[in-house]
């Protein structure tokens, strides 16, 4: 919907939206009425550069062509149906994702905390189905974030936060260790621990990668005592971290691996994929949904993912990553640049990053702000140079206005 067709004006929106809804979100004072390629457009018709991606979900771009066409084929024929009938966009789908990343099975789920919590439920069945009614513990890292259901709430590693304020109790059976320390993962885990669950990069946490001695330790340590290793890719999936799954850079293949946000072009849609052996662990009854897999999802997530993969975008995350993250390290009062690929965090020496995302804003240009002195820039996968120098350009006008 475009502003002057409702009739309505940025003021009606405005109150309409503290009128009706939950305000959980400190919103940009822009109308997103359009989006092509790696810009947003307002009511105005201003272009904003966005680095934010819809949070990491554009990665071939605002509107890509090739999805928008997906979505329009596949609403003239089928809209949803029910999980009890065969669809051809998810059984696409499921092959292509399957084939893509060397996994053998896949589920289908309509968000990234969704995709988390089944794979938490898997872990948890699987372990008692095997081992008996104490083995259903799960242990994640500290500073990680896995979603707001209160599963992955639980999961979560962010004890005494506002993300996890007066929600508990939370389920049984979930611990934390460091991140990036082997050694404490080994002294959290225990004789009824089924599972470790771990980002190969820390979003929410600050943009923290894993490094490779810690995942393949993960790995080492699950398969001496018999426990899965559980990859949250929901942010870091789909060439965002300059490989097409994180874990395929890092040589270390999961039990379990979840995905969402990239993979369906800005249609709600996740997925989590196993091995064969794990897939079994779930018979009928045991899990459903209603809306997950549905055809319009599947289909634009089937053309998103192809392009994706026939442009190459993971091979351009890897080089326009590193570029970005050398010309960031320039910034003014700039403490550590780091990351994979496409997902940079930027930490201050001071506690800005909330004022340089908004007065970013205001000169056209969208980022996140993860933590008081960290700013999260998860650009489209098929940015360029040249817009990588732009948003270089408006970050040093506002941190050197702020400092």
């Amino acid at each position: 919907m475009i502003l002057k067709e409702v009739g309505k004006t940025k003021e009606d929106i405005k109150d309409m939206y503290n009128t009706y809804f939950y305000e959980t979100f400190k919103r940009l004072d822009f109308i997103a009425e359009k989006g092509h390629d790696t810009y947003l457009v307002d009511e105005n018709g201003r272009e904003y550069l966005d680095f934010m991606a819809g949070i990491a979900v554009n990665s071939a771009g605002h509107c890509n062509p090739k999805v928008v066409e997906a979505i329009k084929e596949q609403c003239e024929t089928l809209i949803h149906a029910s999980n009890y009938c065969y669809t051809i966009p998810q059984a696409m789908l499921a092959e292509l994702i399957c084939k893509s990343i060397g996994m053998e099975k896949i589920y289908f789920q309509n968000s990234g905390a969704e995709a988390n919590e089944v794979m938490i439920k898997l872990a948890r069945k699987y372990g008692k189905d095997n081992y008996g009614p104490n083995r259903y513990k799960i242990v994640t890292a500290l500073n990680s974030f896995h979603g707001r259901t209160l599963a992955t709430l639980a999961a979560t590693g962010q004890p005494g936060s506002a993300i996890q304020h007066n929600y508990d109790p939370f389920i049984p059976g979930i611990t934390y260790a460091e991140f990036n320390n082997v050694k404490a993962f080994e002294e959290a885990c225990d004789e009824d621990t089924i599972a470790v669950m771990v980002e190969p990069v820390q979003g929410e946490g600050g943009v923290i990668p894993a490094t490779k001695e810690f995942l393949q330790g993960l790995r080492k340590l699950c398969d001496e005592r018999d426990m899965l290793l559980l990859f949250d890719e929901v942010q870091t999936g789909w060439g965002r971290t300059g490989s097409l799954m994180a874990f395929m850079g890092y040589d270390v293949k999961p039990d379990c691996v979840s995905m969402a946000k990239a993979m369906g072009g800005g249609m709600p849609i996740g997925a989590m994929c196993t091995s064969e052996k794990l897939a079994r662990t779930f018979g009928p009854g045991a899990h459903g949904s209603t809306y997950a897999g549905n055809p319009v999802c599947c289909a634009a997530s089937y053309a998103q993912v192809k392009e994706i993969l026939d442009n190459n975008l993971a091979d351009n995350s890897d080089k326009m990553g590193e570029y970005f993250r050398n010309i960031l390290l320039k910034l003014p009062h700039v403490k550590e640049v780091r990351g994979k690929g496409l997902m940079i965090g930027v930490e201050f020496d001071k506690e800005i990053a909330t004022d340089v995302k908004y007065n970013s804003s205001d000169e056209g240009l969208l980022i996140t702000a993860v933590r008081p002195s960290v700013i999260r820039l998860v650009p489209p996968l098929n940015v360029t140079k040249e817009e990588c120098d732009k948003a270089f350009e408006i970050l040093n006008k506002v941190v050197k206005e702020l400092v």
